[in-house]
């Protein structure tokens, strides 16, 4: 007796299950959808909502809403504290990109050692950047009041004359902001360069100590070069995040004394939220958007060039 296998018709059920996955990726899309819609409706529809508004005259109550064209953009110009704010904004930006990376590449260069306690370090380090920036703001905040933590340190080692009125000075108060920011910031640019630091092969160090190469010329020739694309990293993210700064500010100077300490970001909030003036401050937000993705692209190119050459 003969036994005779036949090959299912191609439409059965059984032919359908010879080819699983077929419609696996068409199912995925029922996972992606809902938050696909919800991200449309909680960032983009109030995003281009808003850059609607800019061009109109609404007042953020009531309905009347009448269109201006770029009227709402001139006013920026011939605003003194907006234009201020944007000096102060920019100004922040490079000095926190220069101060807290170069802060983070020397914790990452000193706990890449073989040092007791490197772990435990770098968790203390790292600690400040998961706490909410309004908490840093309200923390450093007391630090500088007068008679504060501060004043009483300098105070215990004999250095009242260095006391000052730290948030209270306009020529001191955007610094002391620096200091706070930097301080909760370093350790994330510290993990950045310490992830690219455990990337360099030993073997190079080995090799370049062999030829004769000194420490520096060591970090200059060898571990500087492979860092490109963590710096590349840390400097986009540290640029924008001192561009759109508002957190540490609103809490420790809320813009003052004056507008010593002002930034776009508080600005637009003063203007569309106290001011209840909501079309010129959403004029002000779309600016700062476009300065964020403008500068960003320009030095993201730039450091990409940068890498490719090192």
């Amino acid at each position: 007796m003969t036994l005779q296998l036949s090959r299912p018709p191609a439409g059965s059920r059984h032919a359908s299950a010879a080819r699983p996955g077929r419609r696996g990726p068409r199912r995925g899309w029922l996972f992606v959808v809902p938050a696909l819609l919800f991200y449309g409706l909680v960032v983009l529809y109030p995003s281009l909502a808003g850059a609607v508004y800019a061009f109109t005259d609404w007042s953020g109550l009531g309905s009347r809403v009448n269109p201006v064209g770029l009227a709402n953009f001139g006013r920026l110009l011939g605003d003194a504290e907006a234009v201020g704010s944007l000096g102060n904004t920019v100004l922040l930006a490079v000095a926190l990109m220069i101060v807290q990376n170069v802060i983070g590449l020397a914790l990452a260069l000193a706990l890449d050692t073989a040092i007791r306690g490197r772990n435990l370090l770098r968790t203390l380090f790292f600690a400040p950047a998961v706490l909410p920036p309004l908490v840093i703001g309200v923390l450093w905040k007391y630090v500088y009041s007068p008679g504060g933590p501060l004043d009483g340190l300098l105070a215990a080692f004999g250095l009242e004359g260095l006391q000052q009125s730290w948030l209270g000075d306009e020529s001191l108060a955007l610094w002391s902001v620096v200091v706070a920011i930097v301080w909760q910031h370093a350790g994330l640019s510290m993990v950045i360069f310490l992830a690219g630091l455990q990337g360099v092969p030993k073997e190079l160090y080995e090799a370049a100590a062999l030829d004769g190469a000194a420490r520096w010329q060591r970090f200059r020739y060898v571990t500087l070069p492979l860092l490109a694309p963590a710096t590349t990293i840390t400097l986009v993210l540290t640029m924008i995040t001192g561009l759109k700064l508002f957190d540490q500010v609103f809490a420790m100077t809320g813009g003052g004394p004056g507008y010593a300490t002002e930034t776009l970001s508080l600005t637009m909030y003063k203007q569309a939220f106290v001011l209840n003036d909501y079309s010129y401050g959403t004029a002000l937000a779309l600016v700062l958007t476009m300065i964020v993705a403008f500068v960003s692209f320009l030095q993201l190119k730039m450091l990409r060039r940068l890498e490719v050459e090192a």
